[in-house]
């Protein structure tokens, strides 16, 4: 070494050693403080106890034993949970009463309509704080209940459980995401397993099967999760179907799940942003937004209301921006010929819209909006906070590692050729070693290097998958490519930071609009259609790519800082004079 470099290190040492050491302060506790308070008193701790058989059931008055809705309420709100074995009896209970339901149920007004929840536990409670108590109203639920939310089985759970309290005061219809095709997609699944077991995933997807697919109120109103469908001549052929199955990707009972109106309903033959014009006569078009069933005209929807004498059609299906859609009015009744009511504000916490409930009585149709509640934060797939870290963690570690060993400055590692002279800089230790020992010994170091190399790409991923799960990428959204992320975590209930609107989080989403193409675990030969926008990911997959793909292609990529890498692991393998002060740690890269 130097004397101008060991003057330099010595310096180095003797300010460490010399710099004025600050006391830290001693902070005694104050008498009057609380360790047991907690920081935000107005926030009350989630509860720790699963609640007692006595607490949790009440007695009515036939001697059966029902969950007390009140309490479970309460209980949920403060993020609570149940036994496994009460979970299942609120789920085999509720599948039994909803099975002795007919496809098509009757309701009477007055009644509150309400639209998809999508796991959106602490607005639920605001929709009925809206609505009213259930002992003065009654509530018919067009699905949606589960995914996308980070609450999905206590919205189902609740919602069961004043099923069984009040079975003639609540209709809860079928959705097109209760069914074990979506969920598995989606979060619901994960849900289940995170907070329950695989036999209360299994009751609620025996549940959904159960769910009624339609209601009819007051003779006047077809209510309905999706819409129409070709094979949908009368209320006879919905009767006749049989409902107590996984649904497939064509047939009624997809299409009363998964249908749309069409972009431009009630204008389809005038040109319009949303295609060309639809040539009349038009009734049903192939739904390519959802990969699946169809998109049914005004002409449809008003010759389906003329055949079976009915006023219009209400459905849920599709976020709204103010939580509802009014259609064109139909010509001879002068009725809105399709309601559409969205009942999950602020959709995935990024939608910024307004939630929507229908009250109808008197023969009055009244539209109650409300704003989203705030909920408790979860990690996106249900992480735990230590585990969401631990590619941070290891990604600066390794960026440590690697601005340690970076004594080369950059104009050495610019040379293309080492200087043969450098040999001299071996120790008494390498002079004792053959040619080829040396040249072995060289290597087994480079290669510890470029391990190091290696590893700080792969936590790289690992960390860009962590935040990916809680926003979308800014730079997809900058270059208007939205759809550069595909499947549920594209938009997750965590914050997207630019996206400013409805539209932006509608365009954004719209991939996951699609029915997905996957098989179902233990499912053979389920019929679903080729959708090329969506493919069976695990939770921690990324651009079509499982996380095992992902960590092989940045262990075998070459990019700029690889190359760096490479060229600092042959320069200390071979040994160097140090010619000047190292390089400097960066804050944020490495040399």
């Amino acid at each position: 070494m130097s004397n101008s470099n060991r003057e330099y290190y010595q310096s180095a040492l003797y300010q460490i050693h010399d710099g004025d050491s600050v006391p830290a302060p001693i902070v005694r506790p104050d008498a009057d403080t609380m360790y047991r308070e907690r920081p935000v008193p107005s926030v009350p701790p989630p509860a720790a106890l699963k609640p007692r058989e006595e607490e949790l059931f009440v007695i009515d008055k036939y001697g059966e034993r029902k969950p007390n809705a009140e309490f479970l309420k309460q209980h949920f709100l403060r993020e609570g949970r149940l036994t496994e074995a009460q979970a299942l009896f609120i789920l085999v209970q509720a599948t039994a009463l909803l099975s002795s339901e007919a496809n098509l149920v009757a309701v009477e007004s007055p009644v509150v309509i309400c639209g998809d929840i999508h796991g959106q536990y602490y607005d639920l409670m605001k929709l009925f704080e809206i609505g009213g108590n259930l002992y003065e109203n009654s509530y018919l639920f067009l699905g949606d209940y589960v995914d996308r939310g980070s609450f999905g089985i206590e919205c189902l759970l609740y919602l069961y459980a004043l099923k069984l309290q009040f079975p003639t005061r609540i209709t809860l219809l079928r959705g097109n995401h209760e069914c074990r095709h979506l969920t598995e997609y989606f979060t619901f699944k994960r849900e289940c397993l995170h907070k329950y077991s695989p036999a209360v995933y299994d009751a609620c997807i025996q549940s959904f099967c159960a769910l009624p697919v339609a209601a009819l109120v007051d003779n006047r109103f077809f209510c309905v999760h999706g819409g129409i469908s070709p094979e949908l001549m009368t209320l006879q052929d919905l009767r006749n179907i049989d409902r107590f199955q996984e649904p497939g990707s064509s047939g009624l009972l997809c299409d009363l799940l998964w249908s749309d109106p069409v972009a431009n309903f009630g204008h389809e033959q005038k040109p319009s942003s949303y295609g060309p014009p639809i040539p009349p006569g038009t009734m049903f078009e192939h739904n390519a937004t959802r990969g699946c069933s169809y998109n049914y005209t005004y002409e449809a929807a008003c010759k389906f209301l003329e055949r079976n004498g009915l006023l219009g059609i209400i459905r849920g299906h599709e976020a709204k921006d103010a939580g509802y859609t009014m259609y064109r009015e139909t010509p001879t009744k002068k009725f809105p010929s399709v309601i559409t009511v969205f009942s999950a504000p602020n959709y995935l916490d990024a939608y910024h819209n307004r939630g929507a409930i229908i009250k109808y009585a008197n023969k009055n149709i009244t539209i109650r909006q409300y704003n989203s509640s705030s909920h408790p934060y979860w990690l996106p797939n249900f992480m735990d906070a230590f585990t969401w870290s631990l590619p941070f963690v290891g990604a600066k570690i390794t960026e440590m590692l690697l601005a340690i060993l970076s004594t080369c400055s950059p104009e050495e590692l610019e040379e293309s050729q080492v200087d043969e002279d450098e040999d001299d800089t071996r120790t008494l230790a390498d002079l004792a070693l053959t040619p080829g020992e040396i040249a072995q010994r060289r290597q087994e170091i480079k290669n510890k290097i470029l391990a190091v190399g290696r590893m700080q790409r792969v936590f790289q991923v690992l960390r860009e998958e962590a935040e990916n799960s809680s926003e979308l990428s800014a730079l997809a959204a900058e270059e208007g490519d939205l759809g550069a992320r595909l499947g549920p975590e594209r938009l997750s209930v965590q914050g997207t930071n630019y996206i400013r609107n409805f539209d932006d989080a509608r365009r954004s989403d719209l991939l996951n609009e699609r029915l997905p193409t996957f098989q179902p675990e233990g499912m053979q030969n389920f019929p679903v259609i080729p959708a090329p926008s969506m493919r069976r990911r695990g939770s921690g997959d990324i651009d079509g790519m499982t996380m095992e793909e992902l960590i092989r292609k940045a262990l075998n990529e070459e990019d700029g800082k690889a190359t760096v890498v490479e060229r600092l692991a042959e320069r200390i393998a071979r040994g160097r004079k140090v010619a000047g002060r190292p390089s400097t740690l960066k804050r944020f890269e490495t040399a």
